[in-house]
């Protein structure tokens, strides 16, 4: 008997040893990052750069949504290490695949660094200026302030393919994007949640044509979309534009609010991917539950999922380098 007592508490023991071995290796992207990371390195950094993107949104208020894209779109390629922002001679880098030919402020990035800098010289990465001012551009459209992780070092590596494969399309279906944000460790809920980004900014006509003309091929329009709103849309975006913006939430687009979720509801999404909500249980009961002026809990749920999406496949510690200039490895 006390042998098989020695066996069962060796058995359970070396359990033990193999799941902290085995947890070890797990990819425990989180590691390193903590909310005042700077606090003592950089006391000011934080400060800089919400100044800086006050002044950026000043010059241009329509600016927030893009940083706030350009977050979204470093971290679903490589994680949130700050490849997005590297320019290549050949042009095989991230900025040149499709999906991110309509990115913008990569200027403001530069302008906020380049502050950073000048303070504190070789300590603040890309990728977290990156972080920190998405939420700053979110509290300037009247959004929600969260706190910002950071610790994050910058990568070496950008790569157009990459960044092709990874980003989610606006085309997408629903199965399509469960499984895209499941790759990345994110649920249904961040899913819906991080959609409601859409609440600010624009979207371009090419983006849409499919839903207004030929969604099935046959000339006809998405029957996911309200017919009204499609009238609408097609009043704007003609079968051949290629360069017109639309507000994604027309009248509030410059304010971030949940706004979106009542338009999703009504089958006034403006992208495929928007009115995809609808076609899950969760989703669409998160977005439902938004569109009820005493159960929204959209500002909290952002911020929280934001900080989620901002550990996806962070370097940390020795990894990676601080960039001095963001476009380009030291």
């Amino acid at each position: 008997m006390a042998d098989l007592k020695m066996n069962v508490s060796c058995f359970f023991f070396i359990q033990v040893l193999l799941l902290l071995f085995l947890s070890s290796f797990a990819p425990t992207n989180a590691q390193g990052l903590k909310v005042g990371f700077y606090d003592k390195t950089c006391s000011k950094a934080e400060a800089i750069v919400k100044k800086s993107v006050s002044d950026a949104m000043k010059n241009d208020p329509t600016i927030g949504a893009p940083l706030l894209r350009m977050f979204f779109h470093d971290c679903f390629v490589r994680g949130c290490e700050g490849s997005v922002l590297l320019e290549l001679n050949n042009k095989k880098d991230e900025k040149n695949a499709a999906p991110n030919l309509s990115l913008r402020g990569f200027e403001v990035i530069d302008n906020v660094k380049a502050a950073v800098e000048k303070e504190c010289p070789g300590v603040v990465s890309c990728s977290d200026v990156l972080a920190l001012v998405a939420r700053d551009a979110v509290v300037a459209l009247d959004g929600p302030s969260w706190g910002v992780e950071t610790g994050r070092r910058d990568g070496r590596v950008t790569n157009i393919n990459e960044a092709r494969s990874n980003l989610p399309s606006p085309l997408n279906n629903i199965t399509s994007l469960i499984s895209q944000f499941d790759s990345k460790g994110l649920d249904k809920k961040d899913l819906a949640v991080l959609s409601g980004g859409h609440t600010v900014g624009q979207g371009h006509c090419p983006l849409i044509l499919n839903r207004l003309y030929n969604f099935t091929g046959k000339g006809d329009s998405d029957p996911d979309l309200d017919t009204e709103y499609a009238a609408t849309l097609r009043k704007r975006c003609k079968p051949t534009d290629t360069t017109t913006a639309l507000e994604m939430d027309p009248g509030s687009f410059k304010t971030f609010d949940e706004s979106y979720f009542k338009l999703v509801s009504q089958r006034r999404g403006f992208f495929q991917s928007d009115a995809a909500l609808l076609n899950n249980q969760e989703t669409k009961s998160y977005v439902l539950k938004q569109t009820k002026s005493y159960g929204s809990s959209f500002s909290k749920d952002f911020g929280v999922s934001m900080v989620k999406m901002g550990r996806i496949g962070v370097l940390t510690g020795k990894a990676g380098e601080v960039r001095k200039k963001c476009r380009m490895v030291n």
